[in-house]
Formats: structure tokens, sequence, C-alpha cells
């Protein structure tokens, strides 16, 4: 089952040909409109104002229309790992609401959510990994999306997001993500499967970090969870070593960053390649990930 929660046939068909990616983030909102004539990209600052206001003004005077993919910010959705449960394949969304009820902030009945399945860990271990959505708040981002020409298609998350930019490929490759003012992702891709997912904290300002805040300790604290990630990959999961670390977060100081983590590490790191006549358009990766779909989850 795919974490993607595919949201189809609910509303009329839109009648643009449009793609758009909506990226929510907690101080803007970043949008992508891809046609058969331009690719174009917005960001739309949201401090001053509630996330639904921005969202709803941005639909009524962008004119935004065609098949939309929204990405949802770490703040609205929260990610556990726990054991598969032993009931038929139609059953498993209803039993994990129960199984996870203690382990996140969102009461049963108000929850949505979705999973996918962990590589087998040591010992045969079948592990899955839920994703959870708040039901109020995820109807009234859909409802404030959905006008007479906008239809929301899918909804996913920050990892998926990002990890749908990665081409198919046969080595694992950490990419270390962020979406501005939004936490830093660890995410392992390989053969076009995210394998691995971490939220890390404290590092949501690392864009406004000069290079000398970088070097007195921030680098280190990051080369030391990326380690910790390449282990888990490697020692736990039983997989091949990482072959490559690639950067992308959007900052003044990114390829300063990657430049110092390669210091840190022995793999090679490298500053991610955005799609072909994207590349001005690293802030709003996210939402051009969510148009690529391309990625697959681990069996």
């Amino acid at each position: 089952m795919s974490i993607i929660t595919r949201i189809k046939n609910i509303f009329s068909q839109a009648e643009s040909s449009d793609i758009v990616g909506v990226a929510l983030r907690q101080q803007s909102i970043s949008y992508l409109v891809k046609n058969a004539t331009k690719n174009y990209c917005k960001t739309i600052e949201n401090e001053a104002h509630p996330l639904i206001s921005s969202l709803k003004h941005i639909v009524s005077t962008k004119s935004l229309a065609g098949c939309c993919h929204l990405v949802l910010p770490n703040a609205n959705s929260q990610i556990v790992q726990v054991d598969k449960p032993n009931v038929p394949h139609t059953e498993i969304n209803d039993a994990l609401k129960w199984q996870i009820k203690d382990l996140v902030s969102i009461a049963p009945e108000n929850m949505v959510l979705d999973y996918f399945d962990g590589p087998l860990l040591v010992g045969g271990h079948e592990k899955v990994n839920v994703v959870c959505v708040a039901k109020n708040d995820l109807i009234e981002l859909v409802t404030t999306l959905t006008v007479d020409n906008l239809q929301v298609v899918s909804i996913t998350t920050e990892e998926f997001a990002f990890a749908s930019l990665l081409p198919v490929q046969d080595d694992a490759v950490l990419l270390v993500c962020q979406q501005p003012g939004e936490e830093v992702n660890l995410l392992i891709v390989k053969n076009g499967q995210l394998f691995f997912s971490r939220r890390l904290r404290g590092f949501a300002e690392i864009a406004n970090k000069s290079e000398d805040e970088l070097s007195m300790g921030v680098i280190d604290s990051l080369s030391l969870e990326i380690q910790r990630s390449t282990d888990y990959f490697e020692r736990q999961l039983k997989q091949a070593p990482v072959k490559a670390v690639e950067v992308l977060i959007p900052m003044q100081n990114e390829a300063f960053l990657a430049r110092k983590l390669a210091e840190n590490t022995n793999v090679e790191v490298k500053l991610f390649t955005m799609p072909e006549t994207l590349e001005n358009y690293r802030s709003s990766a996210a939402a051009i990930g969510a148009t690529q779909l391309n990625f697959m989850e681990p069996n």
C-alpha cells in the first residue's frame, strides 16, 4: 500500500491539463505549475496569516487549475514504525489505528492513516511505517484547494516528495533535504524505494547560519546523524553501503555545507541536481517532487 493517499473521483474532473504541486510550510506556501508550454514556481509567505487563509488567497488570486498534488508539512503529519499486524490485508489500516493510538497525538476517531512496508529487520521482524494525519485538518485543506477548476488527486509527505526527485538507481543514496523553515530530513533511497527516513530536530534554522556558525558544531552534529543513519541501514537492514550523500538544503552556504560534510565522511558528498529547467527552484523542491511521483515503496 502506498504512503500517498489518493483522493480521486470525489470531485468533478478539472478541465485544465495543468499539474499543480503545493507544498505547505510553517512560514510559507510553495507551489509549482506545470503545463505543455512552461513550468513556474512561486512562494507565498504566510507568517502573518493562518495557513488556511494564505491557501485560500493563493487559490482565489492565482487562478490555479488542473490536478493538484499536496505536500503536508511535518507539523501536520506523524510517522511511527510498528510491528505489522497479523490480520488480513483489508483490515491492516483499522488495526494500525488502534496499535499506534498511544504513540501519536491524534485521537483514533480523528485519524487518517496510511502505511508503507519497511525492509525486513534482522531476525525476520516485519515492520511497517505508519503515517497519520488529523482528519479535520485534512478535510479543511482539501476543501480549500477544491474549486471549480482545481482537483486534489494526491496527498503526500515531505519524505516522499523529496524521494521522488531521485532517479532510480541500484546504489543507495542518502539525501539530506529540507524545506525552508522546516526541519531537516534524512532519506535513504535505493532502486526507487524509500528504505529509510528520519526527521531531525534542531536544524530548522540551519539556512540562517554563517560559515563560522556552521563550523561550530552544526556540521559535526549533522554528520553524526548521517553516520547513525547509514550504520542502521547497513547493519540492521543488512544493505550494501550507501554510495553517495546528496544535499538539498536551500541556503546561501549550501555548497560550503556539502564540502564540510564531505570532510567528515568516507563517501562522496555533492549538491543535489534539480530537474532540468527547474535549477533555480531549489526552495520549491518538495512541490516539484510531488508532481514527479516516480518512486516505489520497499517490498
